[in-house]
C-alpha cells in the first residue's frame, strides 16, 4: 500500500454496512461513510476522495444513476468507483463496467478481498497520475526543485522532533517498561531493514522507503498505551482474559492517536509508516492477530517486521509475571513462530541479525 493516507468514500444506505467497511479500512485508510448518493455529492464539494465504495442498490439515487454523474462531472470523473453488491448478477457487473466502474465487491466484506481490490485501483490511479505528473515535473526547474525538496525535509525533521518528544514522554510516564522497549525495538526494526538491503528482500517495496522515517516511526507503536488503565499497566501478576481485552485496546487507541495528528497538519510519511506499524504489528501470519485478523501479505511490511522486534524484546525482558529469556532461548521461539506468527522471509531475514539483536539488547537496557 501507498505510503500517502488515501481517503475513502464509502456510501451504503445500510449503517451496519458502513460500520463494519469502516472498521476495515480505517487503520489503512481516511474514511468518510455516507448513508446515501446525495450525501456523496455533498461531501464532494468539501472532499475530493482517492476512491468511492459505491453500492449499488439504494433510495432516491442508485449507484447506476450516481456514477453517471460522477463521470459526467469534469472534477470527478477519474476517480475510481467500485461498487458495492450483495448479489452475483453478471448483467448487472457488465452494466456497472460499461458505466464506468472499476471493480466489484461483494457484502457482506472480506477484509482482505476488500483491501487487494483498494489498492489495486489506487495503485493503478497513483501510476496514470504519475505519467501525467512527469511531464510537468520535467518543465521545473532543477534548482527551485532542490530547494523544495530541502524545505520539505527540514520542515518533516522538525515535525518528526516535536511529536517524538512530546508523546513519547507521556508513554514512558505511563508504562516504566516502555522506555528502553521503545529504543530498542526501532533499533532491532532497523537491524532487519539493513539486511534486507543487504540481501535485496522485498526490495521492490522498501525501495521507496525512506529508512530512517521508518524507524523513527517504530517510536510510536505502543503510544496506545496512554488509554490504558494505571491499574492494568502496573499490575504485578499475568492479565486476566478481561484485562487482556483491555490491554489490546492500546493497538486502537494508538490508530485513533496518530489519525488525530494527522488530521491537524500535512500528511508526512513518518506518520503513515507510524500508523501502519501501530494498528497491525499484533497481527499474525496466520491470521489469528488482532485487531483486525489479516494474514500474510496482507500485513504491511512495516506491522510484519515490527512483530518480530516487538516480541523479541518482550521474551528477553523481565517482567512481574515472568522471567526474562536468554537469547537463545528467544530466538528459537522467533523460528518456531514462522508461518505461524511471523513472515517466514523475515524469520530468515532475523536469523542473520541475531547477533546484532543480542548486542542491542545488551547495550541499550532502557
Amino acid at each position: 500500500m501507498s505510503f500517502m493516507r488515501e481517503k475513502i468514500f464509502l456510501v451504503d444506505d445500510n449503517q451496519a454496512n458502513l460500520d463494519q467497511g469502516g472498521s476495515i479500512l480505517r487503520t489503512f485508510y481516511e474514511v468518510f461513510p455516507a448513508q446515501s448518493a446525495i450525501r456523496l455529492f455533498e461531501m464532494l464539494n468539501k472532499v475530493i476522495p482517492n476512491l468511492i465504495l459505491l453500492d449499488i442498490k439504494m433510495p432516491e439515487m442508485d449507484g447506476y444513476e450516481a456514477i453517471k454523474k460522477l463521470k459526467a462531472d469534469e472534477r470527478y470523473k477519474n476517480i475510481p468507483v467500485i461498487f458495492l453488491t450483495s448479489k452475483n448478477d453478471p448483467t448487472s457487473e457488465v452494466t456497472g463496467f460499461d458505466l464506468g466502474a472499476a471493480d466489484y465487491v461483494y457484502k457482506p466484506f472480506s477484509a482482505p478481498i476488500l483491501l487487494k481490490r483498494i489498492d489495486k485501483e489506487l495503485l493503478y490511479e497513483k501510476q496514470r497520475k504519475d505519467l501525467l505528473e512527469t511531464h510537468e515535473k520535467l518543465k521545473n526547474n532543477l534548482k527551485n526543485m532542490e530547494a523544495l525538496v530541502q524545505e520539505e525535509a527540514g520542515t518533516v525533521l522538525r515535525l518528526q522532533d516535536a511529536v517524538f518528544t512530546t508523546v513519547i514522554e507521556l508513554v514512558e510516564f505511563r508504562d516504566k517498561y516502555t522506555g528502553g522497549h521503545i529504543e530498542r525495538t526501532q533499533l532491532y526494526l532497523r537491524a532487519l531493514l539493513d539486511e534486507m538491503i543487504k540481501e535485496g528482500i522485498y526490495i521492490n517495496e522498501i525501495s521507496g522507503w525512506d529508512i530512517f522515517s521508518v524507524q523513527s516511526s517504530a517510536k510510536l507503536h505502543d503510544v496506545g498505551k496512554i488509554a490504558v488503565p494505571d491499574i492494568i499497566l502496573g499490575k504485578n501478576a499475568k492479565l486476566s482474559q478481561r484485562e487482556f481485552k483491555l490491554m489490546q485496546s492500546h493497538v486502537t487507541a494508538g490508530i485513533e492517536i496518530i489519525e488525530k495528528i494527522i488530521s491537524k497538519m500535512e500528511e508526512h510519511d513518518f506518520l503513515n509508516h507510524a500508523l501502519r506499524i501501530t494498528g497491525t504489528h499484533h497481527e499474525k501470519w496466520d491470521g489469528s492477530g488482532y485487531p483486525i485478523g489479516l494474514s500474510g501479505h496482507n500485513i504491511p511490511l512495516e506491522g510484519r517486521l515490527m512483530a518480530i522486534a516487538d516480541v523479541y524484546d518482550a521474551l528477553i525482558t523481565e517482567r512481574p509475571y515472568k522471567k526474562a529469556f536468554s537469547h537463545k532461548d528467544a530466538c528459537a521461539i522467533i523460528e518456531e513462530g514462522s508461518g505461524t506468527h511471523f513472515d517466514p522471509v523475515l524469520v530468515k531475514v532475523f536469523r542473520n541479525t541475531e547477533q546484532e539483536f543480542d548486542r542491542i539488547a545488551k547495550e541499550f537496557t532502557g
